[in-house]
């Protein structure tokens, strides 16, 4: 727990305030009219808007990243910079245009469209257990029991009332208003953490003599093949459905696509910030028992009082912006498209009536998973990945006519590829590996699916000439 002073305390208890001020001040000047207005905010976001909620989103594992570089050093900017840049290039290039022009609402509503129901309910399901934000939560909850000495469930508890409240009744509005709030406080935490220490300990000359050599390598000493899959593991950006719910809440094609360019500029401005702000923390405080708390710890030991509480509330800014929008879309993928599909007569009043249910179900599905163990979040978060090789393949072709697979073939691939990534997630590797043969679920799952649809393609071509001859 941090020794705090009585102002520090102040602006984190402010911060707090602000944002449910914030998130129900909307409730007073705004209704919700339809489901549309619920869900994506009226399809009115502007460029601000987007590159705000979009960047904010993205970084809920900040403590985690902390952890990285401070073990690791640069090649952090590497394996969770580049790969993703890549990925979100080739997303704003081909996919967000046609994502905001198709107006959806989910991406589950993509793959009704063109494959059917079944496979709307199977890519749902896998997302759902991609969005509920048990990691965010606990990452979360772990900070302010630093902060503050609590115990685990209350802070597990009031971690998630704070961050889902507001958006109960306003839905993604109320998303969108308070990550603009917290767009600010991320980049201010570390726009002033890197200040002072570069004044207090000097610049590279100082992290040279202090750093493990390894660590200003571009491969921080890690084999290729450990840096290799990353640029795998990012092509889950293609479905992130965060992405998906910005560029359809868009006002327009050009906001969605030059909202994401915007986006990847921002994340690797601040991808250098908190890159540095690891190998500062690894200098200056080398001997951490928990590299989790690594920019905690290098914040304790410059910040004078004021600026250390700034600090603090530009590290919950950033937790809590990740669990307030994967919570919303956990909400939205269980009530909306898996329960209101389910049973019963689908419609837009009963859609928004679901996914409040399910955002309340949401929450406390992530406290129970948080609070019964860390590796139970652990496993969570991997089979966070399986969506990447079931939902990659069928919904990249749902835009591309010409790639598209037939329904039937679609929710086999994707069944297959669930079963078999899942599998490869639960069952351990031997001699130390993770995994079975060492491979990450993501190769077996995407190579299945690849196999299924491209196994469909060449039947579907011999049927058709049979036919003709």
């Amino acid at each position: 727990m941090l020794n705090l002073h009585w102002l520090d305390v102040l602006i984190v208890g402010s911060y707090f305030a602000f944002v449910l001020v914030l998130g129900f001040a909307l409730l007073r000047t705004k209704t919700v009219k339809s489901s549309a207005d619920y869900l994506l905010a009226g399809r009115t976001l502007t460029l601000p808007a987007f590159v705000a909620t979009t960047v904010s989103t993205w970084y809920g594992g900040i403590l985690g990243v902390g952890e990285y570089s401070y073990r690791h050093g640069l090649v952090n900017w590497v394996v969770f910079g580049v790969p993703y840049y890549l990925a979100i290039l080739v997303f704003a290039l081909f996919l967000a245009e046609k994502a905001r022009t198709a107006r959806l609402t989910t991406i589950p509503e993509q793959l009704e469209r063109h494959y059917g129901k079944t496979a709307s309910l199977i890519g749902a399901l896998f997302l759902f257990v991609t969005t509920v934000p048990a990691a965010y939560v606990l990452m979360l909850a772990i900070l302010l029991q630093a902060l503050f000495g609590w115990q685990l469930p209350v802070c597990l508890i009031a971690g998630t009332v704070f961050s889902t409240c507001y958006i109960l009744r306003g839905g993604f509005r109320s998303v969108v208003r308070t990550d603009l709030f917290q767009f600010v406080l991320m980049f201010a935490a570390f726009l002033m953490l890197v200040p002072f220490a570069l004044v207090n300990y000097g610049g590279l000359n100082f992290l040279r003599e202090h750093l493990p050599e390894e660590h200003l390598t571009w491969h921080g000493g890690l084999p290729v093949s450990a840096i290799l899959v990353w640029f795998f593991i990012a092509l889950a950006t293609l479905v992130e459905p965060s992405l998906y719910q910005r560029c359809f809440a868009a006002r327009d094609a050009k906001v969605a696509k030059a909202g994401l360019l915007l986006s990847m500029l921002c994340w690797i401005g601040f991808d250098a910030l908190t890159t540095v702000s690891g190998l500062y923390a690894r200098a200056i405080v080398p001997d951490l028992d928990r590299p989790v708390f690594a920019y905690l710890a290098l914040a304790d030991r410059l910040l004078p009082p004021v600026f250390l509480g700034i600090f603090l509330t530009g590290l919950l800014a950033i937790i809590m912006s990740t669990v307030d929008s994967y919570a919303f879309l956990a909400a939205v993928t269980l009530g909306r498209d898996f329960l209101g599909k389910l049973g019963g007569a689908f419609s837009e009043q009963r859609s928004v009536r679901l996914t409040r249910v399910a955002l309340v179900a949401t929450g406390i599905l992530s406290v129970l998973i948080a609070y019964a163990q860390q590796s139970v979040v652990g496993i969570w978060k991997s089979l966070g990945s399986i969506s990447a090789p079931v939902l990659l393949l069928p919904l990249l072709a749902s835009f591309h006519p010409p790639s598209r697979p037939s329904p039937s073939a679609a929710v086999v691939a994707m069944t297959t590829s669930g079963v078999v990534a899942t599998l490869w997630t639960l069952v351990p590797g031997s001699e130390g590996n993770a995994h079975l043969f060492g491979l990450e679920p993501i190769y077996p799952g995407l190579l299945s699916s690849a196999l299924i649809l491209l196994g469909a393609k060449v039947v579907a071509r011999l049927h058709r000439r049979r036919r003709r001859g």
